[in-house]
């Protein structure tokens, strides 16, 4: 499990079951979410302090079609930070949740 500090799990899990097509497992409320999805489960623990920077870890998801995984989460409110691709032809955008957490969503040509 990836856990994600965060001032909201409660809600902020309910963003992350909704991206990934996860449910909601185990709720603590007001301290701590788990959101199970194959392949990855999530917690969302609440920590006091805002969040300051980069991710040192962020999660990567593979799909068949980036871009419209992507514009459905920036309908549902992620935002883009950038795209990028490499020669082979991977490419990937990173995105931030509604919070500012990090992750990229990737799709890669030779599966």
């Amino acid at each position: 499990m990836v856990t994600i500090d965060c001032a909201d799990p409660d809600e902020l899990a309910s963003w992350w079951a909704a991206a990934i097509g996860g449910t909601v497992h185990a709720v603590y409320p007001g301290w701590f979410v788990i959101v199970g999805a194959q392949p990855i489960s999530m917690g969302f623990q609440k920590v006091p302090e805002a969040k300051m920077g980069k991710n040192r870890l962020h999660v990567d998801f593979s799909v068949d079609d980036r871009e419209d995984a992507v514009t459905r989460l920036v309908e549902s409110g992620a935002t883009i930070v950038d795209t990028h691709s490499v020669p082979s032809g991977f490419t990937w955008t990173v995105l931030r949740d509604p919070v500012g957490n990090e992750f990229c969503v990737a799709t890669d040509p030779e599966g």
